[in-house]
């Protein structure tokens, strides 16, 4: 990545006030966000915005997470980026399902502020 780019994420969350606060505090912090408030618009959005990482909800309206990761990974233009799903779920079982469709990391919301989700994502992004 050049220097001069912000690096892109596409969140894909359902909620749009915990959407806009996520958004406010990675647009502070420099980075190029997209949000998408559902599954399909989130893989739409994959396609135009092509992001360095997404970080993705599990529950969602028409399409949850798990189905968004696996098309992402299914997909050859998409499957190289990073998934870091950040959701509610903090049940092995998900971390699990979401580590087998090829997530590159997991954040439980409720564990994390918002400034410590994007020290996580500029982690992942080294």
């Amino acid at each position: 990545m050049m220097k001069d780019q912000k690096p892109k994420v596409l969140l894909i969350e359902d909620e749009e006030m915990l959407s806009n606060m996520y958004e406010a505090k990675f647009t502070k912090e420099g980075f190029d966000i997209k949000k998408a408030l559902d599954g399909e618009t989130g893989l739409e959005l994959m396609k135009t915005h092509k992001p360095d990482l997404v970080l993705l909800d599990i529950i969602m309206p028409k399409l949850d997470g798990f189905s968004v990761l696996k098309k992402i990974k299914e997909d050859p233009a998409t499957k190289n980026v990073p998934v870091i799903l950040l959701t509610n779920l903090g049940q092995d079982e998900d971390v699990k399902k979401g580590n087998n469709l090829g997530a590159a990391g997991y954040l439980v919301k409720a564990n994390l502020t918002p400034a410590q989700v994007v020290d996580k994502v500029k982690e992942y992004l080294k």
